[in-house]
């Protein structure tokens, strides 16, 4: 590719990430700030997967998923751990709205769509426009 392209990659890759991030971390501050009661409830949909076990933490686990991931995706921080594990928070919505009988559209597909995006965002990388690049000296 040439220079031109791999600008344009790498602004479209700086576009997404701050707009998708800063979306789900406005969608993960909520919860974050909601609390132990809120993380319960938010752990329990991991029993759709069969782990009854420490709600609280797993609704914590994805509270901080939705607020820190989106925070670090904005930045291209550790940007595949934040995107595999956003990716993984989506995964848990999708089995908890097929589990409770939710209609597809749209509270199945939106989760679903978003967990498409973190799996590729993963995939892909952060492009060159990222902290990840001047912290760990990626070319």
């Amino acid at each position: 590719m040439n220079y031109f392209n791999d600008t344009l990659r790498d602004a479209g890759l700086l576009l997404l990430r701050v707009g998708i991030g800063f979306m789900i971390m406005l969608h993960g501050y909520p919860k974050i700030m909601g609390g132990p009661e809120t993380w319960e409830q938010l752990g329990g949909a991991m029993g759709f997967l069969g782990i009854t076990f420490w709600p609280v933490f797993w609704g914590l686990m994805a509270a901080v998923a939705e607020f820190l991931g989106g925070i670090f995706l904005m930045l291209g921080l550790l940007h595949r751990l934040a995107a595999a594990g956003l990716a993984f928070t989506m995964f848990v919505a999708v089995m908890l709205h097929i589990g409770i009988g939710d209609p597809f559209m749209p509270k199945v597909a939106y989760p679903l769509e978003l967990g498409i995006v973190f799996i590729s965002l993963a995939l892909i990388g952060p492009g060159k426009f990222a902290l990840d690049n001047l912290i760990f000296k990626k070319k």
